[in-house]
């Protein structure tokens, strides 16, 4: 790298420096104050009672990861679904019949049956691990969508969360998540994808609310950390762009 490109970078690095050492500290002073400022969002809440029945009525939870590989700009929202998987997982553990994940891309379908598989290892219940938990249900679009629709028909799904990248097919899980009378909750990385769902989910989870679930349902201080540094982190961007505007209109610029 040379010195022109050092310093074309030299913001990016600036940012994602600030960003963590705003995680380390948040972590360290705000393990003891929770989740307390976090901000109310209904799709979580809704989430945490609808599995709790799920469990009680002896149905089933489906977990769709969408189509995002690891290896590009999808990877944090199949990681942000990942961890809201486990979480669900450790929740209806005790259920008789534990929760399904589908995947339109294959890495996606074997990660998730391993974090299933670990979820109930630390639960001490590894017996109740299903080998068919994890699922590829198709490797275009729609093979996918209609593979995870076929899912919601016939095993006694009460409750549908879709959370990682997604296209048009979203709209036909979502439907028959709605034929089937069971609750649909949402969210993707897509724009348009995010129109769709906020249509036709129950409860659509609309930008960065996609990526917080790990805090909202107990993953962990460092997930909390992360939703405050990026709120100061929000701020501060609002600011610069601001103040370049204020210097832009002044002739400074």
């Amino acid at each position: 790298m040379n010195l022109n490109e050092l310093v074309t970078n030299l913001p990016g690095v600036a940012f994602i420096l600030l960003f963590l050492i705003l995680i380390l500290l948040f972590y360290f002073t705000g393990r003891k104050r929770g989740t307390r400022f976090l901000r109310d969002i209904p799709a979580f809440g809704r989430l945490r009672h609808s599995v709790g029945l799920s469990v009680e009525a002896g149905s089933r939870v489906h977990f769709s990861l969408g189509r995002g590989v690891l290896t590009g700009l999808p990877t944090g929202i199949s990681l942000a679904g990942m961890t809201l998987l486990e979480r669900i997982a450790r929740a209806a553990s005790s259920s008789d019949r534990p929760p399904v994940a589908t995947s339109g891309e294959g890495t996606l379908a074997i990660l998730s049956q391993d974090v299933l598989k670990s979820a109930y290892r630390s639960m001490n219940v590894e017996s109740q691990y299903e080998a068919d938990a994890g699922r590829f249900t198709g490797a275009t679009p729609f093979a996918f969508a209609a593979g995870a629709m076929t899912l919601i028909k016939d095993e006694n799904i009460s409750t549908n969360i879709l959370l990682g990248h997604f296209g048009s097919e979203a709209a036909l899980i979502a439907d028959a998540g709605e034929q089937s009378s069971s609750l649909t909750i949402a969210g993707s990385d897509e724009v348009a994808t995010q129109a769709v769902l906020y249509a036709m989910a129950q409860e659509p989870l609309i930008g960065e609310e996609a990526y917080a679930s790990g805090a909202y349902l107990g993953a962990g201080a460092v997930h909390v950390a992360s939703l405050r540094a990026q709120d100061i982190l929000r701020w501060i961007i609002a600011a610069v762009i601001l103040a370049g505007a204020l210097a832009k209109l002044a002739g400074l610029l």
